[in-house]
């Protein structure tokens, strides 16, 4: 069996050929990385993929499955059910019957959409400017904001400034403190400076202006990235709960849905304003543990209902630029 090689000629860094020699295949004449996978390959990827998925789907499965299950299911299965029994929705009834819920539930899809939406215009902007190299201190503001990754100024000099604006108990206090993410603008600005640069002078020579190439040049190609970043800020927005336990800890009818559901599932107790041991009357008939699961759904599924729209703007935005020059 002989191999089979082929030798490309390019001129190296001193001016001299240099040699590039690839191996190929003595049967197909390719190269080893254009070869079809072998049967040992294609099972190992299978096998891989088949614990990938499952340490995923499992999980939920349980999870899903014991928020729907009785009190008996539950105390014959020892925990957590494995397999369905009794199913019922009688833990979804009492923790969505619930006013405290209720108003939790809108006050983070309003902090999220409201949080989201201010972030994206902050980054988008701020990662525009920094793209465009003729931008005036453009250089000296990009290192002031990759210090802030490194250098912070702490808990409680953030917490004294947002209280000393005014902030304690207010719904901003939610969103301001971190509505900025030194690091999705990076990855923006990164997005935005592979634009290709015969799109925007076209555009310049057309007489557009910033705002314009920035809406109708750089958006329109960088789609799958500005739906990533969003991504990224509605998830962290919508399971924050630390600033509701610095700004406003007592002030119950504000708190988002994660900090009140925190509340029940960590102390083991009522929803606030509630004299008994759980979620409404009829808690002692329901298991503790299928109310925490159902907790844990309940927070999951808006992500759910969401992440397909994005899916393929999350699959190719991180690995794709806009269009190139």
């Amino acid at each position: 069996m002989t191999n089979t090689f082929t030798i490309g000629r390019k001129r190296g860094s001193t001016g001299t050929p240099a040699v590039r020699i690839v191996r190929k295949s003595p049967k197909s004449g390719r190269a080893p990385w254009e070869e079809p996978p072998t049967t040992l390959g294609r099972t190992a990827k299978g096998l891989t993929l088949t614990v990938v998925v499952g340490a995923v789907l499992v999980p939920m499965w349980i999870i899903v499955l014991t928020s729907l299950s009785t009190p008996g299911a539950i105390n014959r299965a020892g925990g957590l059910v494995l397999w369905p029994d009794g199913l019922n929705l009688r833990s979804y009834r009492e923790m969505l019957g619930e006013p405290t819920v209720r108003t939790a539930l809108l006050v983070s899809l309003a902090v999220t959409a409201v949080g989201t939406a201010l972030s994206m215009v902050v980054s988008v902007l701020c990662a525009y400017g920094l793209s465009r190299p003729g931008t005036f201190g453009h250089k000296t503001v990009l290192w002031l904001l990759i210090i802030t990754m490194f250098v912070s100024g702490g808990l409680i000099p953030s917490f004294l400034v947002v209280t000393g604006l005014g902030g304690y108990g207010q719904f901003w206090a939610l969103i301001l403190p971190s509505s900025v993410s030194v690091f999705n603008i990076l990855v923006l600005r990164a997005f935005y400076s592979s634009t290709a640069s015969e799109l925007t002078d076209a555009a310049r020579v057309d007489g557009a202006g910033d705002w314009r190439i920035l809406w109708s040049v750089v958006l329109p190609t960088s789609r799958a990235v500005t739906a990533v970043i969003a991504l990224f800020y509605g998830v962290g927005y919508w399971n924050s709960f630390f600033n509701v336990m610095l700004y406003m800890p007592t002030d119950s009818e504000k708190w988002p849905l994660q900090y009140v559901l925190l509340t029940y599932v960590n102390r083991g107790i009522g929803l606030p304003g509630q004299a008994n041991g759980g979620f409404g009357e009829a808690h002692a008939q329901t298991a503790p543990l299928s109310l925490q699961m159902a907790v844990v759904v309940l927070t999951l599924v808006p992500l759910l209902i969401v992440y397909p729209f994005l899916q393929k703007h999350f699959r190719t935005g991180v690995l794709t630029g806009a269009i190139k020059g």
